[in-house]
């Protein structure tokens, strides 16, 4: 039974990855917005970047994995993927978090998954089935009907056309560093977890330039100055970078693009149970779009 059971699941294993990479994205952005005002965007970026990559070098060292043989196209596409997505898609997240906090930011990320499909039908010729189309475009109707809601505004310091803007170059960072991501892992065997670590260092390389030109060395060194301030980064860079990316690549290597791309974009619908256990009210309008998604999720996991 429990051999069936994983058999059935095999074929969705890319579906479930960009699932569990929401849900984990879901829950580390109510920590990050905390976070979020003792660091800076760049400084809390390169900072999650690097503890990742140490994590990540540590796991391929107790697995024994070798260096993966691949061509040189294949390493700067995972290179040019982790500048664009992580150096700075994940830098402009963060200053759109700070301008306009998480709901609005969210609404923007949504563009991700139809810019990621677009882009992967031009330059990977990747098409999607009418099912697959029809649940991409439920998942992100319902995904807008939540985050769109006009809520009351607690946000100190809102600047709305400047979160646009940023909001905006997250969502294109994100996606074309999913395109090039997936044209890395659709053509090798290469494994997840070693695409993941040469993203990460690709997008950690840029930023400690970056914060060398931008950041004085005391802004440098204030993660680490701080015991707490360093724990809570360091456990959110586990749990948001080195599980949720590992799981990204996981999706994007056995799923199609658009697919991967719109159910790790579905991070809004997971943030509404944190949210009532946190003792917020969810109205009926959130239900409802998290209903919505559901058949969008539903649809994409339907291969028939």
């Amino acid at each position: 039974m429990s051999f069936d059971f994983l058999s059935f699941l095999l074929p969705f294993r890319g579906e479930l990855a960009a699932l569990s990479a929401a849900l984990i994205w879901a829950s580390a952005s109510v920590i990050y917005i905390g976070v979020g005002r003792q660091l800076s965007p760049l400084i809390l970026n390169f900072t999650k970047g690097w503890i990742a990559v140490v994590l990540l070098l540590f796991t391929l060292l107790l697995r024994g994995q070798l260096l993966p043989s691949i061509s040189a196209t294949h390493w700067g596409l995972l290179l040019l993927s982790g500048i664009l997505g992580i150096g700075f898609g994940d830098t402009a997240y963060f200053n759109a978090l700070n301008c306009i906090g998480a709901r609005r930011t969210l609404l923007l990320e949504t563009l991700a998954p139809s810019l990621s499909a677009l882009l992967a039908l031009l330059f990977l010729q990747e098409r999607l089935s009418a099912s697959a189309g029809w649940g991409i475009g439920l998942t992100l109707a319902g995904v807008f009907w939540v985050v769109a809601e006009r809520v009351p505004t607690a946000h100190p310091h809102f600047r709305p056309w400047r979160g646009l803007g940023f909001g905006l170059l997250a969502a294109l960072g994100q996606s074309i560093g999913a395109v090039l991501s997936r044209a890395a892992l659709s053509g090798t065997e290469i494994d997840p977890l070693w695409s993941t670590l040469i993203r990460l260092v690709g997008g950690t390389i840029v930023l400690a330039i970056w914060v060398a030109v931008r950041q004085s060395p005391r802004e440098m060194l204030k993660p680490v100055q701080s015991r707490r301030l360093f724990t809570v980064v360091a456990g959110t860079a586990f749990i948001s970078t080195y599980l949720g990316i590992w799981l990204q690549q996981i999706s994007l290597k056995y799923a199609a693009t658009g697919v991967a791309q719109a159910l790790t974009n579905t991070s809004p619908l997971f943030i509404l149970p944190i949210a009532l256990w946190m003792g917020e009210k969810v109205s009926l309008r959130a239900i409802l779009g998290v209903a919505i998604s559901l058949v969008g999720v539903w649809l994409l996991f339907n291969r028939a």
